[in-house]
Order: structure tokens, then sequence, then C-alpha cells
């Protein structure tokens, strides 16, 4: 038998070898420079990162808004003559305002807000304080106006394109009426709404005596509207609770699941104003398809006609494999088929394009036929001409079209540089001849182009190069530098550029690519746990490409801060910016198939950098991310430290029918009933239903080793908080230890809670990841540190 002196003497070594060795593993994580490097701090150290020119209408004129450390300040830009200028004069702007408010003004941080510019006089205005002002510009002269009151128009009026009518609604239908006279007659089109199929924005809306916001759009020559309007009666109700109000209310809305029978269908219809008669398009081929009328998506001028005696109409199939255009006639509703695809396993929503040359005389095509997305076209009967680009590259935006040169422009990805991820721009004639690059420096190129002649603002930059703003020619020709961000404020703090690089897919093959960030008092001999941002995809992916302080590179950088080294990087299904191929990798297998390479790239980048330590692998993510973050987690139980995952959508069966049906998959399934008809006599009728089933996190949950953290606003009404809820079920249920935190009245985004919620996740990567467990930092530092 071992002595009792013995024993406490062996009993007390224990502690002191657990004292020892817990003090060489826990680190003091670095909160202070984590609060100093936050993107907001940064910000206001350094000013903006980009020029957002503001086009004046029918002009190559423009002008911008841009701060920096020495100040705000407006400019003006002519770009036929390459020359810029101050817009006003920014002393005597602050010296009439000093005067008219009896307070000082500083002539560099002008708090003016509202802008509206009137070339046509050559003044602009603005407000200050509830104060509209009009400043001339001949002159100088600044005019002092009314207080400003809320115009009711802007909460309901949607003006057609000369201002002539407004269109609005009432009681879920539609009105028109002159705008020119306050007391014009109300015309009712329509008597058939009802909430839930209304021609309000909001279908759900309840209140039935106010003006509001309607859905309809006219046409060009204000003759007419259109409406996409959808019959969500038969759709199921979904609910959030606001419980921060006087007292908890029940929010309900319609949500369609996958596989779920009423998803909701679409109507296209077009109301003559001056005969008030409504003709519905004859639109149908599919059970439960999409449509979209004069679908603009997110490029200017994409199925516009010129005249409203025809309707430009985008219809896909429920399992967005098949897609027509449609031209409608908006007399009669016949519609033809214009252009029809294929594209398996789904259509790529994100360039898709139609362009319309001269009101129908021929038409541009974004495809990925090939399996690469490129641009085609057609003559007026819907024939193909011709292919317009070729090649192993991705068209994406097409940014202008010159229909007298027949010429166009378009960014594309993965042509010419490095990262295919960056975008540069392009332009081609018609038939596919005189294709030329005009942004040959190896960087993210963002543009925006002018009204009028073939001018581009040009933002280029990298994420370890900061932005040069200039202005190209059509032939790509640089004629005026508008601004170059400065970084040396903070690098005199100690400020770094984060890095790119490259690995490969778990198959070994692909090219992955991503971003590193590093604290800023890096030290290569010593060992730094590591973190990975996620978002699977498929249409986008989480790694920046252009030079930013805010957003995820401002949150990466502070979190790295801490004493991590912070990865993003992409992963097969992840972006539309590559081939088929690559953004369609995870149909099939929505939850699992970005985990294998998000894996296998920390494993190479931890043997490439022997100061990655890849025994403490923190993983996180919001939304997709969330759901990312947490499977990784319980997939690789022994791999993984530590997730946070916020607004996850853990569940894709209880998220939107859209998006799981298009990325994992919908079988339809057809079927013979028997049911009695008009006559009473039992008839067979074919029936057409989808089925999904999209693998979860909550079937994973007895996977769970190491550290969880869960978090979720109350109000989400775009991932519902039951993705959370039942993963937390199947956690409680099979005994493991988590931790979750419910943000109050928050929807998908966070809002004013991100900062909390940010450094939230700074104290849970720091427990858990460095032995840091201090929960009293102040983050309210001095400004001046």
């Amino acid at each position: 038998m071992i002595s009792s002196k013995l024993t406490k003497g062996l009993f007390f070594a224990l502690i002191l070898t657990f004292i020892c060795n817990f003090s060489v593993l826990a680190q003091t994580a670095n909160f202070e420079a984590a609060e100093r490097f936050t993107g907001d701090k940064m910000e206001k150290l350094i000013g903006n990162t980009a020029v957002y020119p503001r086009w004046i209408e029918d002009t190559n004129n423009f002008w911008y808004e841009f701060e920096n450390p020495d100040g705000k300040n407006w400019f003006f830009v002519n770009a036929e003559r390459a020359s810029q200028r101050y817009l006003f004069d920014q002393e005597e702007m602050a010296s009439q305002l000093t005067e008219i408010f009896e307070r000082p003004f500083n002539s560099k941080d002008l708090d003016l807000n509202g802008f509206e510019y009137d070339t046509d006089k050559e003044r602009f205005t603005f407000h200050v304080d509830s104060i509209e002002f009009t400043y001339n510009l001949n002159g100088n002269q600044l005019i002092k106006g009314d207080s400003l009151q809320k115009e009711e128009n802007e909460r309901w009026a949607t003006y057609s394109p000369d201002s002539t009518w407004i269109a609005f609604a009432r009681d879920h239908n539609l009105y028109v009426m002159r705008s020119d006279d306050e007391d014009s007659t109300e015309i009712q089109l329509s008597e058939d709404g009802e909430r839930w199929f209304s021609y309000q924005a909001d279908e759900g809306d309840t209140t039935s005596n106010e003006r509001l916001r309607t859905n309809a759009r006219f046409f060009d020559d204000e003759t007419k509207l259109y409406v996409t309007r959808t019959d969500m009666r038969e759709v199921d109700e979904l609910w959030v609770i606001n419980s921060l109000g006087e007292r908890p209310e029940l929010e309900t809305y319609k949500y369609g699941m996958p596989g779920e029978d009423e998803i909701g269908i679409d109507h296209v219809e077009v109301f003559d104003i001056k005969s008030r008669e409504r003709v519905r398009m004859d639109t149908d081929k599919w059970e439960d398809q999409d449509l979209r009328a004069n679908y603009g998506g997110h490029q200017t001028g994409d199925y516009r006609a010129n005249s409203s005696d025809k309707l430009y109409i985008y219809r896909e199939n429920r399992p967005s494999d098949k897609v027509d255009v449609l031209i409608a006639d908006t007399e009669t509703g016949e519609t033809d088929i214009l252009i029809s695809e294929t594209s398996k396993p789904y259509f790529n929503w994100s360039y898709q394009y139609l362009g319309i040359m001269n009101d129908g005389e021929e038409y541009l095509w974004w495809s990925e036929r090939t399996g690469w997305g490129q641009l085609y076209r057609y003559d007026s009967e819907g024939n193909l001409k011709n292919q317009i680009t070729d090649g192993n590259f991705v068209v994406g935006d097409v940014v202008k079209v010159d229909t007298a040169g027949k010429k166009l422009f378009f960014e594309a990805f993965g042509r010419d540089g490095d990262n295919p991820y960056h975008s540069n721009l392009y332009s081609v004639r018609f038939d596919g001849s005189d294709f030329k690059h005009l942004t040959p420096e190896n960087a993210n190129h963002w543009i925006s182009e002018s009204d009028e002649g073939n001018y581009f603002v040009d933002n280029i930059s990298r994420v370890d190069q900061p932005t040069r703003s200039v202005l190209r020619d059509e032939n790509g020709r640089i004629s005026l530098t508008l601004q170059e961000v400065d970084m040396s404020p903070a690098e005199e703090i100690g400020w770094e550029a984060p890095e790119e690089f490259k690995i490969k897919a778990a198959d070994g093959v692909t090219d992955i690519y991503g971003v590193m960030w590093k604290p800023f008092d890096f030290d290569s001999t010593k060992s730094y746990p590591i973190i990975s941002y996620v978002y699977p995809g498929p249409q986008t992916e989480p790694f920046p490409t252009s030079f930013s302080l805010q957003g995820y590179t401002g949150r990466n950088q502070a979190l790295a801060q801490l004493g991590f080294v912070v990865v993003a990087f992409g992963n097969r299904g992840g972006s539309p910016m590559r081939s088929r191929y690559y953004h369609t990798y995870g149909y099939d297998n929505l939850r699992d198939y970005p985990l294998a390479d998000n894996k296998y790239g920390i494993e190479q980048l931890a043997a490439r950098h022997p100061y990655i330590n890849d025994n403490k692998v923190g993983i996180f993510g919001h939304s997709g991310g969330g759901f990312m973050s947490t499977a990784a987690l319980l997939t690789y139980p022994d791999f993984y430290t530590a997730a946070v995952s916020s607004a996850g959508n853990h569940d894709n069966n209880v998220y939107n029918t859209w998006w799981g049906e298009t990325h994992h998959g919908v079988k339809e399934v057809k079927k013979t009933v028997k049911e009695m008809n008009e006559d009473s006599v039992e008839v067979e009728k074919e029936v057409i239903t989808f089925e999904s089933e999209i693998k979860t996190n909550a079937s994973l949950a007895e996977n769970l080793k190491g550290h969880l953290l869960l978090v979720h606003g109350d109000m989400d009404n775009n991932v519902h908080p039951a993705n959370t809820i039942r993963l937390v079920d199947a956690l409680v249920k099979a005994g493991k230890r988590f931790d979750l935190m419910i943000l109050p009245g928050r929807r998908h985004g966070f809002g004013p809670y991100q900062p909390y919620f940010e450094r939230q996740k700074w104290y849970y990567f720091a427990e858990h990841l460095l032995g840091d467990y201090r929960t009293n930092v102040d983050f309210n530092l001095p400004e001046d540190e």
C-alpha cells in the first residue's frame, strides 16, 4: 500500500505538472489589437476605398463623394474632356451654413444628405438637419428651403417614365391616377385582388384603406402596365414572433418549402390605362413554373421592350433546368417562344442575360451550353446567327451595348490574369470580331459605365493592392486618375495587407483560391491556431477579390489579431464565376459537398506553413456558412475544434423552395388518380407532384466532440429559427454540450447587434483555441488607441 505522505506528494506533483503544462498551452488573446483594427476603425482612419460615380442622365458627366484622411470632398467629372474639379466651394458652403444655423461647420466634414443634381439648371439639392437647400453652382449661391417633410408619394407611388401617371394599390387592387393633379380621379383597374393574390408589393399586408406600393410597372410609352402576380393563397404559412413589442406579436407570412405541393402560381397580366381592360398572358406549360415579365435581373435593359405592344417573359420549370424566353402580344395575350434552352442540372441564374437590339431586330443571349458561360447572337425569329464569345472562361455581366456600333462591353472571369475570380472588362463586336481586353492590369476591376458614350470608371484593386480609381474610354485607355487609396496612416500603426493563396481541392486536381489574414505582430517561429471562414456557394465564395476594409475583410482582419491565422477559401460547387462543372458540383449533395475541400485545404496550408497549428482548428460562417461550419464540425469531429454558426439553414427541408430544389434537386412524380367530373362520372387524371429530401445537420448530432456556438435571430424570416431549433433538439437528445445565443428582434442580418456578436465570437475562439477564458475585456478603447 502506498503511504498517505507519498500519495500527497504524487498528487501535488501532478497538480504542478498540470499547471505548468496549462501555462505553456494557454495563450493570451490580443483583444486590444482586434478592437484597434476593426473595419469601422480602419474606415475612419483611411476613408473610402472605391469611387462610386453618379452618372448624370443623358451626359458623359458624373459626380461622386470621396472621403480620405484629409476630409470629405465632392467632385465633378467631365469624361469627354477628361477633367475633374470640385463640385462646389466647400469653404464657402461651410461659411454660408454657419451663418444660417449660427453654429460652426467643418468644410472637410460637411454632413450633406439626399444629394440630387440637376444638370440643366446646374444646381443640386440636399438637406441638413431636416432643412432643404438648393445650391446654384453659378455664383456659389445657397438657398434655404422649408423644413424637410416626408413625401407621402415616396412610400406608395410608382411613377410612369415621364411622370405622367402614378400607379398604386389599395385593398390589394391596382389603381392609377394622373400625377400632375393632387385631386386627380383615381382609376381602379382591377377588382379581384386579395390578400396573398395581390397587386400590392407586400402581398400579405392586411391594410385596406391606405394607398400602398404596387408591384405593377409601366411600359415606356405609358399606355399600359404589366404585372407578375403570384397566387400564394394555398401556400402554407410560417410565423415569427416579435418579443420586443408592448406585448409579443405574431408575424405571419407565406413560405413554400422543398417538395411541397403548393409553392405559388405566377400570372402575367397587362392593363390598358385608357380602356381599363386586362389581358392575361398565355404562359401555361410546366407545373409550378416560375414567370418574370420584362425581367430586368441585375443587368440594365434585359428583357425590356421599347413599346407596349409586346412583352418579354422569362419562364423556368420547377427543377430549374429548362428555360424559355417568350414574346407576348399584349393585345391578345398570345405568346411565342423566342429562345428555349435546357441546362442540366440547373440553369445558372447569376449571369443570365437577354439583350434586345433595336426593338427585336436581333437578340443577345447568355448560355452555359459549352460548360462555360458565353454570349450568343440570334435573329428576330430566334434563330442562332453566331456565337459571340468563345473559350474556357465565364462571361459575367454585360456592362453596356453600343447598338449603333454593333459592339458590346462585358466583364469576364478566368481569361486573363492570375486569379479566375478577378473581373476584367472586354469589348467585342456582335459578329465575334475585334475582341479586346480593356483592363490589362493584373487585378480585379469594378466597372461603372456612362449613360451616353462609352466611358467607364474602373476601380482597380486586389486584396493586397489598395484601390486606384480611373476613367477609361472605349479602347481601355486611361484618361484620368480619379483617386488612389493611401494606406500609409494604417501602415504607421502596423497594418499589413492579407495574402492571396492557391491550393488544391480534395480531388488533388482542381485549383482552389483563397485569402489569409495574420496577426500584425506575426512571428513565424510561433504556432497559431487556424480559423476558416466559410460559405459554400454556389452563388459566391467567402473570400474577397478586391481591396476593402469593411465586411468580412474587416471582421477577419480583426479576428486574426487575437492570435490566429484566419483563412477564407473556396470549394468545388462554390462559384458561378467558373465552369458549369465547378458551380454545380454540390447538386444532389447540398450538405456535404464543400466539407472535404475545406478540411484538405487546411491540411495543405498547415503542411506548407509550420506556424499553422492544425490541432487547433476553428470554423465559422453565416447563413449557408452557418450550415457548413456546423456540418464540418460534426462530419470531421476529430479535426475541427470549435465552430461559431450563425443563422444557419441546418435543415434545408424547411428552407425556401427555390434554394433547396435548385441546388439539391427535386424529383417530378407523375401519378394517375380517379376523381368525379362535373357530370358525376369517375375519370382518371394525371397529377404531377414533386419530392425532395435533403440531408440535415441534426442527423449528425451524435458526432459532436468539439465546441459549438449556435446563433440565430428570433425574427429571421429568411432562414427560419426552426433550422437552429431542430438542431438543438437533436443535440439535446444526443446528450451533447453546446452553446446557444438567440438575438432578440433580429432578422437574417444582425444589424445593430452585429458588433456584439463579433465580440462574442472573439471570446468563443479565444477560449477554445487559445485557452484564454477572460470575460471582462473592455472593448471601449479610446479613439486614439
